[in-house]
């Protein structure tokens, strides 16, 4: 009897990613939120980019006393900061005239109103919130919260033990992680390693400038909710 084929991914959590990230959650059957990993400071974990006046620019969500020490889960978020209630001004201010403006900014006022004490809080949050007005029924789990005991391992080796814990079969990774890991590694434990590259078209924006990378905020501020299902769907897996 063949082994029914069980996909995981795992991915410190992003504020409002891109929709690869969410193409990742959706091609897999469960997905790991890995919030007990150092934080990276100037990555993606508390900034992104969005479309200001035809030009892509970043946000950053201010935190306190963040370090590349500390794990994700241990930052807090400043919420004082004034530069936090400007990062929501500006996604307001900046998309405002959006077609689809009115079914998308509540989502994200949501988010930022519920004062999650850590930014690994925050971006788990503004991940769900999306997931959830997409309609992505998927299970996520927290690993400080699952698999706090397997932090001492090497990269590959905690990600290969906990697709063992969650008995899958599969792991699938974002095209980035291309560099970083090898499918002999995996597969010496019967696992079969993938990486997702996404397929994203063009859309029109405000102007017929398209500018691409942006955070899914951008995505669904521009295309009708279908339309933003159907694109989770255009990927590879290789």
């Amino acid at each position: 009897m063949t082994r029914d084929s069980k996909s995981i991914a795992v991915m410190q959590p992003y504020i409002f990613p891109y929709i690869g990230y969410f193409q990742l959650i959706k091609a897999v059957d469960e997905f790991v939120f890995y919030d007990d990993v150092n934080f990276i400071k100037r990555g993606w974990i508390n900034r992104n980019r969005i479309l200001i006046n035809g030009t892509d620019k970043l946000i950053s969500i201010p935190c306190l006393q963040a370090s590349q020490n500390k794990l994700i889960n241990e930052v807090n978020v400043d919420f004082e900061n004034k530069h936090y209630n400007k990062v929501i001004l500006l996604i307001y201010h900046s998309y405002k005239k959006a077609p689809y403006f009115d079914s998308v900014y509540p989502i994200l006022s949501k988010t930022f109103d519920i004062r999650s004490s850590t930014i690994a809080e925050l971006a788990i949050n503004s991940v769900k919130n999306i997931l959830n007005y997409l309609e992505i029924e998927k299970k996520t789990i927290v690993s400080s919260k699952e698999f706090a005991f397997n932090r001492g391992l090497e990269k590959s080796e905690r990600l290969i033990d906990i697709t063992k814990k969650l008995e899958g079969n599969k792991y699938v990774n974002a095209f980035g992680g291309m560099d970083l890991y090898e499918k002999k590694d995996f597969k010496k434990f019967g696992i079969e390693l993938q990486f997702l590259k996404s397929n994203i078209k063009s859309y029109k924006q405000f102007t017929n400038n398209f500018v691409p990378g942006l955070s899914i905020i951008d995505i669904l501020m521009f295309n009708n909710k279908q339309s933003c299902i159907e694109m989770l769907s255009d990927f590879e897996l290789l």
